[in-house]
Parts: C-alpha cells; structure tokens; sequence
C-alpha cells in the first residue's frame, strides 16, 4: 500500500495566500494545463458542432418516422449544448478562455458537420459523430488519467451521455429501411 504524505495546513495554508489569483489552479495539479485546454476546446467544438447538426436534423427530418426521431435530434441538441456549458465553464476554472469563434468551430471539432440527405442519413451521420466522441473522450480520460480528477469525471458524465445517444441512434436503424 503506498502512504500518503500530507502537506502540512500552515503550509497548505500560506501556499493559497500566495497564489489566490491562480483561483482553482494549485501547485498540486499535476496535468499540462495549456495541453488540457487545448483539448477541451477541441472538446467543446466538437460539441457546438454537433449541437448545430442535430438542430438541423430536427428541423429538416421528414417521413413517416420522423416525429420521434427529430425530436430526438433536438433532446440531444440540447444535451450537446449543456456539454458546451460545462466544457466551457472548465476552461475557465483551468484559468483559460472557451473559444467559440465560428471561424474556426469546424476545424477544431473531431466530428463534422453533415448534413445528410434523408432521415437515415442524419441518423448515421450523427451516430457517427457520436462514435468518435466516445472515443475522443475515452483517450482525453486516460490522458488525464489521475493528473486532473476533476476533468478527468467531467469527461467521464459526458462520455456516459454520447454512449447513450448512440444507443438510441442505432436503436433507430434497426426500425428504418436502409
């Protein structure tokens, strides 16, 4: 069993005076806070885009299916965006600057923006999507690995939701004809 050793609370203490504009940044994470940013930036765009693609697959499904399914689009819209908040809130505990410029949204984000033709397209494309977020996100966890706990489980309730959105993606395939 490895022991612990605790720092001292005066120390704990005179270190937090010294540093208290650092806000939530301590001596003690251990991470590559400017690569982590960077990261959840890239993380963040990946949201806002596939917030704006299910936004669009809600308002452009059509067919005898398609009720439930762009309502669907739009629940995870939502969920995407409520992603983006937490995203952007860590950036800035981490003492960085969310960046949502439209400019370069695209080019930052691991998913694309499709916009697919038919409903099973905007199913696929944005299972898809959903696919290489889950796998962004599992190696963004191991890469924060125990250097930042905190990041490290935001992912992780992310990561939870995008696994569930896919379920429910693929869910829809089986129903529809290809």
């Amino acid at each position: 069993m490895t022991q612990t050793t605790l720092t001292d609370t005066a120390i704990l203490r005179a270190l937090a005076r010294k540093h208290v504009e650092d806000g939530a940044v301590t001596a003690g994470y251990a991470a590559d806070r400017e690569m982590v940013l960077k990261l959840l930036n890239e993380a963040l765009a990946t949201e806002l885009v596939c917030v704006l693609r299910y936004r669009r697959h809600h308002f452009m499904a059509r067919g005898i299916n398609s009720k439930s399914i762009a309502d669907e689009f739009l629940v995870h819209s939502n969920e995407e965006q409520g992603h983006a908040d937490q995203l952007a809130e860590r950036i800035v505990q981490l003492g960085g600057e969310p960046d949502f410029s439209p400019d370069s949204l695209s080019g930052r984000s691991h998913a694309e923006y499709v916009a697919g033709s038919s409903l099973v397209d905007m199913i696929k494309e944005n299972l898809v999507a959903e696919r290489i977020a889950i796998d962004s996100y599992r190696e963004l966890i191991a890469y924060l690995d125990k250097a930042d706990p905190t990041t490290g489980k935001l992912i992780k309730d992310i990561l939870a939701v995008e696994e569930q959105h896919a379920d429910e993606l693929a869910d829809f395939l089986v129903d529809l004809p290809a």
